[in-house]
């Protein structure tokens, strides 16, 4: 049996008493979460892969002092942070942030979702072959993604419900504005999820690292499209407040990080855009993870068009 694993993080837990989360795919409420994955320490009491013994993306339970357990995603990055399909952290931290400028938390069509720094010899506890995701370094940068309760693949996309179900319509809808705001280019069936509450039929997309200018998936680019008909007036509203300062701040620095004396990555609070045209950034002690000004000038421009096709009427609201 793997023995625990304390993760260092802020030396308390400033969290106040625990409220009701109104989505019931979530047990905590979601600014709790984003806390617990991104800073609070926690133990690693079970590991296993996703889809096999070896797979490299792992299911993590987490412990933590105040006796609260997370699951998690948890997916190392590649060496140097970045690679060009499937195992780009920056893509699904993108495109977490930017919901966030459309969707209220319980409306988040992906889940908390983070970049955080383990010590190498920690990752290695379950994982022999982890090495330093930067050279001169002794840490592994993962991507954690909380997952997900009673939420399930089959039928997440029903043509005939989108048509009678309101709730239904608004969760798919405000889902599909993302996926295509962020051009997502891998339709595999897994990456969807819906709620199993008929009652709250929240919709999810929780694998967007093939995104942005991302090599497309050959499993098929069918939600990188706008698919349903109809949109919901708010969002479309919210979209309409999104100007192009505040896409720049949202997602010009994802994530940053510096080098510290022991040579582990340690979490510092974003500063400014090292290089708008690298998304990986290194300059001296300084790590940093954001979109490129061309990915960036993307969103921006597939929103002009969205809001212009909702303008000339070819899109309906409701």
């Amino acid at each position: 049996m793997m023995r625990p694993l304390i993760l260092a993080g802020v030396a308390s837990l400033a969290l106040t008493a625990p409220a009701v989360a109104q989505n019931p795919n979530y047990l905590r409420p979601v600014p709790e979460v984003e806390q617990r994955l991104d800073s609070l320490p926690f133990l690693v009491m079970g590991v296993r892969g996703i889809r096999s013994p070896t797979d490299t993306t792992k299911r993590v339970e987490m412990a933590y002092p105040d006796s609260v357990v997370l699951f998690a995603k948890l997916k190392p990055a590649p060496p140097g942070g970045d690679q060009d399909f499937n195992n780009r952290p920056r893509y699904e931290l993108a495109a977490y942030s930017l919901q966030k400028l459309f969707l209220e938390p319980d409306d988040y069509v992906v889940p908390p979702t983070a970049l955080r720094a383990l010590p190498l010899s920690q990752v290695q506890r379950w994982d022999e072959r982890a090495i330093p995701t930067f050279d001169a370094t002794r840490s592994v940068l993962v991507a954690l993604q909380y997952w997900l309760n009673n939420v399930t693949s089959k039928n997440f996309f029903d043509g005939d419900r989108f048509k009678t179900d309101t709730v239904y319509a608004r969760h798919l809808a405000d889902m599909n504005i993302l996926t295509y705001l962020i051009r997502h280019s891998d339709s595999n069936a897994g990456n969807f999820l819906v709620s199993r509450d008929s009652a709250a039929p929240h919709v999810y997309s929780v694998d967007n690292g093939v995104a942005f200018r991302s090599t497309m998936s050959d499993r098929g680019i069918a939600w990188q499209d706008l698919r349903v008909d109809r949109l919901p007036r708010g969002t479309v509203e919210r979209l309409r407040a999104i100007t192009p300062e505040r896409l720049d701040q949202a997602l010009g620095v994802l994530a940053q990080f510096g080098i510290g004396a022991d040579r582990e990555l340690i979490p510092f609070p974003p500063g400014a855009v090292l290089n708008d045209k690298q998304g990986v950034r290194r300059l001296g002690n300084i790590v940093q993870f954001g979109l490129t000004r061309s990915e960036i000038d993307d969103v921006r421009s597939r929103l002009a068009i969205l809001l212009k096709r909702v303008d000339n009427g070819e899109i309906a609201l409701f």
